[in-house]
């Protein structure tokens, strides 16, 4: 039977490393971004020169700590010994280099003074865009961990944990319902979820806690005036879905939300 304070410590222990690590790397890229005498194509190679091994390198902790942190979860559900053996994270885990990645902040801030804005709106564009794509590398690191992690133990659900004291709708109700193991966590841009195994491998049915979803459905319901005691509608199914992005792999979106995907950009 699961130890449920082990757990608790487990997690909170988790939580603390998990956040210390993505708050310091995050403020470290944008100390170094903020720091920069110019915005030349020299000041950003100096950039990613600097930037770079450090955010690749908290990837692969993120990954360990990960892995550590399920491998003890669920050596409690099932019995047995923590056996975390690590995990492999390819350094591309968009499948872009991440070289090319971490220009793109560069890019943006270019983009917005060629469309006629002024220096400061430019730089907090290519700022914010640099934050985005740390935050969410971060959060691709510990769900290719997590999913290898838990393929090697066997498990055959999750769930996702919202962490933190605010969540988005999105992640809210997507927090109530259960995954499959072989598939990837959907994530969005900011997203700081993490992976939690189901105990057991029965299918507990795709949604896991009723109480939140119905709670979710009445703020929602504030908005839109519809009402259904039952948390069904509107169906979230046809509102809040999983698409297939690009890069990041299974995003969290919002079905009349359009962007381009892989097939969408044509050869060259």
């Amino acid at each position: 039977m699961a130890n449920e304070a082990l757990q608790a410590a487990l997690t909170e222990r988790y939580d603390a490393l998990s956040t210390s690590l993505r708050s310091r790397v995050i403020q470290f890229a944008l100390d170094a971004f903020d720091g920069l005498g110019s915005y030349r194509d020299s000041d950003a190679a100096e950039f990613i020169e600097r930037v770079l091994p450090v955010v690749l390198g908290a990837q692969q902790t993120m990954g360990q700590i990960t892995d550590s942190y399920l491998a003890a979860m669920i050596a409690d559900m099932i019995g047995g010994a923590a056996a975390p053996v690590g995990v492999q994270l390819d350094a591309a885990l968009r499948g872009v280099e991440p070289a090319e990645v971490y220009h793109r902040p560069f890019v943006t801030m270019y983009s917005a003074l060629s469309a006629g804005r002024d220096y400061v709106d430019a730089l907090a564009q290519g700022r914010n865009r640099l934050l985005s794509i740390t935050e969410t590398d971060l959060q691709l690191a510990r769900t290719h961990a997590a999913r290898q992690s838990m393929t090697r133990s066997g498990a055959r659900f999750f769930r996702r944990r919202l962490t933190g004291t605010k969540n988005c709708a999105l992640c809210t109700i997507a927090s109530t319902q259960r995954y499959r193991v072989e598939n990837l966590m959907p994530i969005h841009p900011g997203c700081d979820c993490k992976v939690e195994p189901l105990v057991g491998n029965r299918d507990p049915g795709q949604v896991i806690d009723e109480t939140l979803l119905r709670e979710a459905h009445d703020a929602v319901a504030q908005g839109t005036g519809a009402s259904d005691a039952g948390g069904r509608s509107p169906d979230y199914r046809d509102v809040i879905i999983t698409r297939q992005h690009g890069e990041y792999g299974p995003l969290l979106a919002v079905k009349r939300h359009e962007f381009t995907g892989p097939d969408d950009v044509p050869e060259p």
